[in-house]
């Protein structure tokens, strides 16, 4: 008669892990976690009455507008150019309420983005604001990061936020995989993520070794677009589930937060969650 197999410690871990010990404890509110939205400006005034409508209030927004022009940005005045961006906002406080946010108007009353400002910005949200979180719901696609060295000026930014620690959620092209899309195509440096259907806001899956890492739920709360499924909805999911798990662990770096977020989504695949 064979020996029965040994127990394996690993196993016994994911049993133990469940997400609701984790994403949903009390504590996980983004508290004390500052995140900067690279977007076309945060409407303040609307956020700010929509959770006072819920009883909650929100931490003052800060930020700037950064034009092509100017080293250092123009005052925020919490006004937005599109609605865009006050819908990514509304994602992120809906997840991680307590977080505090900076609004980097990368478009500006131009209404059209350069990559040297979205350099600029990244800069200015990583050594200026001091974020640990960056969302970018946009993407730029390959062709105009020509020349190449344009291309390499947008990695090199990435990757000294990545090396400062800070955490950037970055959204695919919404046509995924026919088109790429930056800096989301910079992936594993930070994390990239496209539109999944869930119901949950805090779901979200894991694709290891796939170009694009992660799903999240990829519509929103607010906003003439927001029920349409878009990338741009499943970043700042992802973003605001980062928060919540920074609010608990503060000092997290990326490798510890992806091992977290698969070991979160492997225990729920152990037990039959969608």
């Amino acid at each position: 008669m064979s020996a029965p197999p040994p127990d394996n410690p690993f196993d016994d871990l994911f049993s133990l892990l469940q997400s609701e010990r984790l994403l949903r404890h009390p504590r996980a509110t983004g508290e004390g976690v500052s995140v900067c939205i690279l977007d076309s400006g945060i409407e303040r005034a609307t956020l700010e009455e929509k959770f006072q409508r819920l009883g909650q209030t929100i931490l003052p927004i800060e930020g700037g507008v950064f034009t092509a022009e100017r080293i250092e940005p123009l005052p925020y005045e919490g006004h937005q150019s599109t609605p865009h961006g006050t819908t990514v906002a509304d994602i992120l406080l809906t997840l991680a309420p307590r977080i505090r946010l900076y609004s980097a108007d990368v478009f500006g009353p131009r209404g059209t983005c350069e990559v040297e400002v979205l350099i600029r910005a990244l800069r200015w949200a990583t050594n200026v604001w001091q974020c640990k979180v960056i969302n970018l719901s946009l993407g730029v696609p390959e062709p105009r990061l020509q020349p190449i060295q344009r291309r390499h000026q947008l990695l090199r930014a990435v990757e000294e936020a990545y090396y400062k620690d800070v955490l950037l959620v970055a959204a695919a092209d919404n046509e995924h995989p026919l088109t790429r899309s930056y800096p989301a195509a910079f992936a594993p440096s930070l994390l990239s993520v496209d539109k999944g259907g869930f119901d949950d806001p805090l779901a979200f899956a894991y694709r290891l070794n796939e170009s694009v890492e992660f799903q999240a739920r990829g519509v929103g709360y607010l906003g003439p677009f927001a029920s349409e499924p878009a990338t741009s909805w499943a970043a700042p999911h992802l973003a605001g589930i980062v928060a919540r798990l920074l609010s608990l662990r503060p000092n997290m770096k990326l490798f510890e937060i992806k091992a977290m977020l698969y070991w979160i989504y492997q225990s729920l695949e152990r037990r039959g969650a969608p």
